[in-house]
């Protein structure tokens, strides 16, 4: 009876440690997105093309409903239009660079619909297409969990989250050793 009291503390403790860690996770990654947001920063994929290709830009920089004007003036491709995407507070849009462009780096800016915001990027244009190789990030989408890849901040939660639970547990290994009475 004893035995299987302790072994039920233990995992009550357990849990009761996971669950402020989850939260503290989705609240971690919830601040990671608005640090992104206040940053001003234009994502551009991919990040170094060539001549003719397709691109994607998007920001939270512009919140909800999130629209913007884009300006790729500056490798030829004009101004283009970034719309509310199915990512809460993100807006998305897509020029093509013109087959005439030359290689180079090149700022692709976006103005916010509301307000004065202006968020700006860089393309990087080159002649072959070994450049435009593009490393994987961050976890695959399989439905059962996966690695947090290289976020430190999210390494950081999981990491306390671990420490919480080994705390618990060598705490109550250390009351098993004295007895007293768990």
């Amino acid at each position: 009876m004893r035995r299987t009291a302790r072994l039920l503390a233990g995992t009550a403790l357990a849990v009761a440690a996971a669950a402020p860690a989850e939260a503290a996770v989705d609240a971690v990654h919830t601040a990671a997105h608005l640090r992104s947001a206040q940053t001003g920063r234009l994502d551009v994929y991919p990040s170094t093309v060539t001549p003719g290709s397709q691109v994607t830009v998007n920001t939270a920089a512009c919140g909800d409903p999130g629209s913007a004007t884009g300006d790729a003036g500056a490798v030829g491709a004009g101004t283009f239009t970034l719309a509310p995407s199915t990512h809460q507070g993100e807006a998305i849009g897509q020029f093509q660079v013109p087959p005439s462009a030359q290689p180079g780096t090149y700022e692709i800016v976006a103005k916010c619909a509301e307000g004065d915001r202006q968020v700006s990027g860089d393309l990087v244009v080159a002649l072959n297409a070994v450049h435009e190789q593009v490393q994987p990030r961050g976890s695959v989408k399989t439905g059962v969990g996966g690695g947090l890849g290289p976020d430190p901040v999210q390494t950081a939660a999981g990491v306390t989250a671990l420490a919480v639970a080994a705390a618990g547990g060598t705490w109550l290994l250390h009351r098993r050793a004295r007895g007293d009475g768990i």
